[in-house]
């Protein structure tokens, strides 16, 4: 089907399921239920970084585990389904409180990202490396448009109830539960690990051992780290640019004109948008090599900082939203291809598990640029500017990696 085996397809539907989460729960539904329900909007920040830290610490642990045969599924498998009924919960955990309404939110996330781990892992499960760069970016583009769908769904409840009605969102919660369940069981169904090592009698004690083995003889995987410097830089500048866009306009531009609905159309333009051009970064990459494709995209976001600096009104944020949509799919689909097929497949996981920290600990360094430059300047608009260098070196660091052979 669309050219794809059943197991390429199974494994391109996760991202169609789990992309929901991310669109109604990290970015737009949630925050505002949250605020609605008592809490405070902003020390959402602290429980996000909470939950990063904890996956940050333990993705690696992770990792090593579920490279031992037969453990890959049963970790995805437990995660996932975790992350689903965590989601689910949330639709009347505040019934009791607002402490077990963040617990499944902290738990939600944390299996969430978990569960991209292993997920991000069956990459070299599912297909050849000839293919990774068709596969990985259909994933990134499916998921964009597919999450459009409940998104849709789950805005007509808000809308139908009111948009200061909880009811509305509580109902969203639910629908982006059983949208990430229904298109989860083919991934259940048809994806099963192939590579992997051995597994031995104490997983966990074995994991340590690993995990300081590969930390020792890092110098053997000169290009992974090579990458993942580079991939550090500029993925924290694509980061930071993806959560601070609408902050940054709004106190750039006329605040008044952002209201919810203005930033939901937003938000849903960026996912169509993303939804082609994930496609086309794909069948490019094949032509023009990988990496190349990668540094069209960090050079994009290098032009779409100066675009926002000198952006005066609310056409200028939506070109700067195709902008940064052109690329965004496209350089995160890339760099988890490119990664996958230059680690060793039989430690994937663990070496996926040192990716995701690498994408945790991302949007560090830029948010706390441009508030400084805030803070010193007086002037939000100088901010994004120090974004700049983050893209550069990235770039820089990215030439140093071997061309890739035709």
């Amino acid at each position: 089907m669309f050219g794809y085996s059943k197991k390429e397809l199974s494994w391109i539907l996760y991202d169609c399921a789990n992309s929901a989460y991310s669109m109604a729960i990290t970015t737009a539904l949630f925050p505002i239920y949250f605020g609605m329900v008592g809490g405070n909007e902003m020390n959402l920040g602290y429980y996000n970084s909470f939950a990063s830290i904890i996956i940050a610490i333990i993705s690696p642990i992770l990792g090593t585990i579920a490279d031992f045969k037969g453990m890959k599924k049963k970790l995805f498998t437990l995660f996932s389904l975790i992350a689903i009924f965590s989601t689910l919960f949330l639709s009347f955990a505040d019934n009791f409180g607002l402490p077990l309404l963040m617990s499944f939110f902290i738990l939600g996330s944390v299996t969430f990202a978990g569960g991209n781990i292993f997920y991000d892992a069956f990459l070299v499960d599912v297909t050849n490396d000839e293919r990774m760069d068709k596969i990985s970016t259909a994933g990134f583009a499916y998921g964009y448009i597919a999450s459009v769908i409940p998104f849709m769904f789950c805005l007509g409840a808000v809308l139908v109830f009111g948009m200061k009605n909880p009811l509305g969102y509580q109902i969203g919660f639910v629908i982006t539960a059983l949208w990430w369940l229904i298109l989860t069981i083919p991934m259940y169904k048809n994806v099963e690990q192939i590579y992997g090592v051995e597994p031995v009698p104490n997983p966990v004690r074995e994991s340590f051992k690993t995990i300081f083995n590969t930390l020792k003889d890092i110098k053997k995987n000169k290009i992974v780290v090579i990458f993942l410097c580079s991939y550090f830089l500029y993925i924290d500048g694509v980061d930071t640019i993806i959560k601070m866009v609408i902050p940054y306009s709004k106190s750039v531009l006329d605040a008044d004109k952002f209201n919810t609905l203005v930033l939901l159309g937003i938000l849903i333009y960026v996912q169509i948008v993303a939804f082609p051009f994930a496609i086309i970064y794909g069948r490019l990459a094949s032509k023009f090599g990988t990496r190349n494709m990668i540094k069209l995209g960090i050079a994009t976001y290098m032009i779409s900082v100066i675009f926002a600096y000198f952006m005066s009104n609310l056409l200028h944020v939506f070109v700067l939203s195709t902008l940064i949509a052109s690329a965004q799919g496209g350089i995160q689909a890339l760099s988890r291809s490119y990664y996958a097929k230059i680690i060793p497949k039989e430690n994937a996981n663990e070496f996926f598990g040192f990716y995701n920290i690498f994408g945790k600990f991302a949007a560090i360094i830029g948010p706390f640029i441009m508030s400084l430059i805030t803070t010193l300047t007086k002037n939000p608009r100088y901010s994004i500017l120090g974004i700049i260098p983050l893209f550069v070196v990235g770039y820089l660091v990215m030439l140093q990696l071997p061309k890739e052979e035709k």
